[in-house]
Order: structure tokens, then sequence, then C-alpha cells
């Protein structure tokens, strides 16, 4: 009974870790897609938010990126789009730059959410530090995927 119970734990771990490597190469094979805009909307009236006066994590960028703010479908708020003037280096979007936190993507992204969160609230959530739970095994694999999970979108 317990063969099976290991036979199926590693059919599901390398599943996962299938599914995972192609979501992370998934953006590599298609070129176009290196360079397309990144959007966040944001809970304020279109007339509010100016691109002369956009937060401090994307005035960090400069004339880097270029920005778009329109009116939010259905009139929910505004979007904001950002993207890099200039196409970025091919080895910036390989596998090992996205996991090691080196993709300039991955910067804009958190700059987009941090611009979102000061917009809305005037300041920027960071998790406890320290944190609350125990420095174990599972605790680090979380931190670590938390950590990334700001310059990739998702957890």
């Amino acid at each position: 009974m317990t063969a099976k119970k290991t036979l199926f734990a590693a059919a599901a771990g390398l599943t996962t870790g299938a599914l995972l490597l192609r979501r992370l190469t998934a953006h590599d094979t298609e070129p176009a897609d290196q360079d397309h805009w990144l959007v966040v909307t944001v809970q304020r009236d279109p007339g509010e938010v100016q691109r002369d006066r956009l937060p401090a994590p994307l005035q960090g960028f400069g004339d880097r990126i270029e920005t778009r703010i329109t009116p939010a479908p259905g009139d929910r708020g505004t979007e904001i789009a950002a993207r890099f003037r200039q196409p970025q280096p091919e080895d910036t979007h390989s596998v090992s730059a996205r996991i090691s936190g080196n993709d300039p993507r991955q910067d804009l992204r958190m700059a987009l959410r941090e611009a979102k969160a000061l917009l809305e609230t005037g300041e920027i959530m960071r998790a406890d530090a320290p944190s609350t739970t125990h420095d174990t095994p599972g605790g680090k694999l979380i931190g670590l995927l938390s950590r990334r999970a700001g310059g990739e979108g998702v957890l």
C-alpha cells in the first residue's frame, strides 16, 4: 500500500514540475510577447491618475518605460499600462533569469503593483519581518515563492 502512495506522490511531483517548467518557458517561445504591455487596474478616477505624477516605483524607471493611462472597462477605475521602450536582451528572458529574479519585466511588474498600492491606499503593505513562522524547510520554500510571486505575478 505504501508503494502505491510513494508512486502517486512521485508522479504528482513530476507533473507539477513539468507544469511549472512549461509555465516558465511559455513566454520564451513567443518573441512578440517579450515587450507586451503590463497592466494594473487602480481604483481611482481617471482624472486622479496623471502620467507626470505617477508614484515613485514607476518614476524610478524614467525614460526606459512608456506608460499609458486609460479608463478601466465598466467604470471600474483606471488602467495603468507600462512597457519597456527598447526590447530587452534575450538572455534576460531565459528560465534561469526568471528563476533567479534577473528578468527586468519582474521589476516592472513589481513597480506596477507598488504603484497601485500607493495610489489606492497610500502605502505598500509588506509581509511581517521577521516572519511569525518557524524557520522550517517548508517555511523557507513558501518565503522563496512569496518573494518571487511579486515579480512573476503569481504564487
